[in-house]
């Protein structure tokens, strides 16, 4: 029998199958306030992949280095997690590689200038 818990996370990535895009909300890493983006994502089983727009220079992935915890909202689902960043370069590579499948490549060279970290969420 399924909790409350991992009904919602189902909910959860049955709108992330279905949307482009999610709200990131993330802590201030001064501030200690909330702030929240659009960003692009892409899902892989109970994985979900993040790219920070302009890499390691983001805001919100300076912020998440200070505190990983994050939350995701999509199609009225919403869910707390923690980010795992990553700096490895074959991992940054594949994580380029599922967003150039799902948006295009034209659009991720478009709107991504740096591409030398990226972000794994575990749906779990």
């Amino acid at each position: 029998m399924a909790t409350a818990t991992q009904d919602k996370k189902e909910k959860l990535k049955k709108e992330l199958a279905r949307s482009e895009e999610i709200e990131l909300t993330v802590i201030g890493r001064k501030t200690g306030r909330k702030s929240s983006r659009p960003v692009w994502f892409v899902l892989e089983g109970d994985r979900l992949y993040l790219l920070p727009v302009t890499g390691s220079d983001s805001e919100w992935f300076k912020n998440v280095l200070k505190n990983p915890r994050i939350t995701i909202s999509v199609g009225g689902q919403k869910g707390e997690f923690t980010a795992q960043p990553v700096r490895d370069p074959n991992i940054v590579a594949s994580v380029v590689d599922k967003f150039k499948k799902k948006y295009g490549a034209s659009d991720v060279k478009k709107y991504y200038s740096k591409f030398d970290v990226a972000v794994i969420v575990d749906l779990k």
